[in-house]
């Protein structure tokens, strides 16, 4: 079909508009991939190289929705078009340009518990590990940390020594970080004005702008310098500030771009009117918005909305459980439709496991297995050093899975000062790395306290050559143990990874291509969009979905917005809180029906600990209550009700005691 075909009004303007710079503003639900989708149509009919045609987005998940949308068109060589993250089009321009190389720079991520490693080596000179979590990211945003910054090289003497000590690392250890990719590939197109990246895109569409830093924006920016650039974003969905992604992107755009045109997309085809109404009340009292005001769809389904209080907890928990199930039961709702979004942990597992007990099925995406590098129940020092013990079968020379090694036993804490001897004698002897830790597994080099270190690595040598020609199911079996509650996480990545692999090559997958892909897996996850079982998440992660019933649990004073008033990092209070409004207003806009927030007025001092909340101390009764985001829903949010009383009222549940 023709790409006009039935299309009208906003959608149309959009896909027809032949602005060089348009900007698109489109609130959620309401239509944005269909109308970019009919413009890629238009400009593939009026004869567009597909190879001159870039369509980029955030996250992989996005750009895999933009695949499938793309590849549903029926427009000519649309499978060629280019649809990517910001990162992978980094990544692959660096490496064809083979710019790491020339700068000495080795393409080795590190994941999240390996960067701890990082972090604990640069040591204490540049704070507490939360200063300096907060100068990596700044580090990645190129130093730009506000909408005003310039992307470059760091401007404050201390950010210097950081950046200083970081590459140091990162040489020595033959690594990067997947945060480098961007800055590093804005440096090489600004440094070479005949890059041919620079003049490879005819057209550039941008989806979800609003959560580009300035450093991504400003590679774009390039990219697009003799290019058509359409990009679609809403302030009201800015929930990035973590990365230095701010509202201020998107609406400063014109600026930047003096002849821009705008669009926009304004009716919701998704919520129902009483959703709207609330989501339009509570992101009002932002004053840093979109200008546009979600409207309804007039034949907008009912909703059923409610706003609910629990005891405890685990009453919450089990009175959510049944809510769920009695609607999956009733045919009101699938279970891969069901989205429980909580604040962090505390409120989400026990929902997952009272789901589980109920016999829905559900699934925490909250990485509780979390491979940080941290200690007690954030971090699984058990499962990190499997995955350090998968990365070393595949390559025994990976300087950074040895630095793990050396650093994830107990007795070492990090092995900082172990490692630094380690280092201390590769320079002063010119010997690798290698060399140097085969000399201390063997004795020959030694200091005081060096039994601990050798210890280590002859544990390493033995467990390596167990592990000597072993593939497939049994190189699994070797390094997830079944059964282990610890290794289960990463032992279901390694399963799905093996039967995606044994189609290609056969049941013997080898360990560097397990390796390769199970860090893939772990160092870029992402949400499962079709799924048979109820998602656990958290507020961030739901980004980008639609359901039909939304819980959001933890729905708590204190907790939800949880705002850290001395944030160190230039971020004001009214800042922080307005994002806390727009990370909500993503939870409220995923739901296509039934909406429930639910809050407790109890918490277990170790919980009130744990969330960081004045007057939590172990063994002590915390009292909370309900959200002070309430008032701010305005007068469509429904009268809140005790758990007893949604037990009773709600159709099938079985539950009908005191909540």
């Amino acid at each position: 079909m023709a790409w006009d075909d039935g299309l009208e009004g906003p959608a149309y303007d959009i896909a027809a508009s032949k602005a060089r710079r348009l900007r698109v503003r489109a609130g959620p639900g309401t239509g944005k991939t269909f109308a970019l989708m009919r413009r890629i149509a238009r400009l593939l009919e009026e004869g567009v190289s597909p190879a001159r045609i870039l369509v980029s987005t955030f996250t992989r998940v996005a750009a895999e929705d933009l695949k499938r949308e793309l590849n549903e068109l029926d427009a000519p060589r649309v499978a060629a078009v280019r649809a990517t993250t910001i990162h992978s089009l980094c990544f692959s321009m660096l490496k064809r340009a083979d710019v790491l190389a020339a700068t000495g720079r080795t393409a080795r991520p590190l994941l999240d518990y390996e960067t701890r490693f990082l972090l604990e080596d640069v040591g204490p000179a540049f704070g507490k590990l939360g200063e300096r979590r907060k100068l990596l990211k700044a580090y990645e945003a190129a130093w730009a940390r506000r909408q005003t910054d310039l992307p470059g090289f760091p401007d404050e003497a201390r950010d210097g020594a950081f950046q200083a000590a970081l590459l140091d690392w990162l040489r020595f250890h033959d690594a990067m970080l997947i945060g480098e990719l961007v800055p590093e590939a804005l440096r090489y197109l600004e440094h070479n004005p005949l890059a041919a990246e620079r003049f490879r895109f005819r057209h550039v569409v941008v989806d979800e702008y609003q959560d580009l830093n300035v450093a991504e924006q400003s590679v774009i920016d390039v990219l697009a310098e003799d290019a058509e650039l359409t990009i679609v974003g809403d302030e009201n969905q800015s929930i990035y500030s973590f990365k230095h992604a701010h509202p201020e992107g998107l609406r400063d755009f014109g600026s930047r771009h003096p002849q821009a045109e705008d669009a926009g997309l304004a009716t919701c085809w998704r919520c129902p009117h009483q959703v709207l109404s609330m989501a339009n009340s509570l992101i009002g009292h932002n004053e840093v918005r979109s200008d546009r005001e979600l409207l309804p769809y007039r034949k907008a389904r009912k909703a059923w909305v409610r706003v609910v209080q629990w005891q405890t907890v685990p009453q919450e928990a089990a009175g959510l459980a049944e809510v769920v199930r009695a609607s999956i039961a009733a045919g009101e709702v699938e279970a891969g439709k069901v989205l429980v979004l909580a604040p962090n942990r505390v409120f989400a597992n026990p929902v997952r496991d009272a789901l589980q007990e109920a016999g829905v099925p559900a699934e925490s995406l909250f990485r509780e297995k979390e491979l940080d590098g941290s200690r007690g129940e954030n971090g699984n020092p058990r499962a990190e050093e499997a995955l350090t013990l998968l990365t070393l079968a595949a390559d025994p020379e990976d300087v950074v899975a040895l630095r793990c090694w050396c650093g994830l036993s107990a007795a070492t804490s990090f092995g900082c000062a172990a490692w630094q001897r380690v280092r201390e004698h590769c320079d002063s002897t010119g010997s690798s790395v290698v060399d140097v830790l085969a000399g201390v597994r063997e004795g020959e080099v030694t200091w005081p306290q060096s039994w601990r270190l050798r210890d280590r690595l002859q544990q390493l040598h033995a467990r390596l050559g167990a592990l000597k020609g072993v593939s497939g199911r049994a190189l699994v079996d070797a390094v997830f143990p079944s059964g282990d509650a610890d290794f289960e996480a990463l032992r279901t990545t390694a399963e799905d990874v093996l039967r995606s692999l044994s189609v290609e090559e056969g049941e013997a997958v080898c360990a560097e291509r397990l390796a390769e892909q199970v860090r893939t897996r772990v160092g870029r996850p992402e949400v499962p969009t079709d799924v048979d079982y109820v998602r656990v998440m958290s507020l961030h992660k739901s980004k980008g979905l639609t359901a039909d019933m939304v819980v959001v649990a933890g729905f708590v004073a204190g907790v939800m917005p949880r705002i850290d008033r001395d944030d160190g990092d230039g971020v004001s209070w009214r800042d922080s809180l307005e994002e806390q409004r727009r990370l909500l207003y993503v939870g409220l806009t995923r739901t296509r029906k039934i909406l429930i927030l639910s809050s407790v007025v109890r918490l277990r001092g170790e919980d009130a600990h744990r969330l960081q909340m004045p007057g939590g101390r172990p063994g002590r009764v915390r009292s909370v209550g309900t959200s002070q985001f309430l008032r701010e829903l305005g007068q469509a949010a429904p009268t809140p009700i005790t758990g007893e009383v949604l037990l009773r009222e709600w159709p099938g549940c079985r539950s009908k005691g005191a909540a």
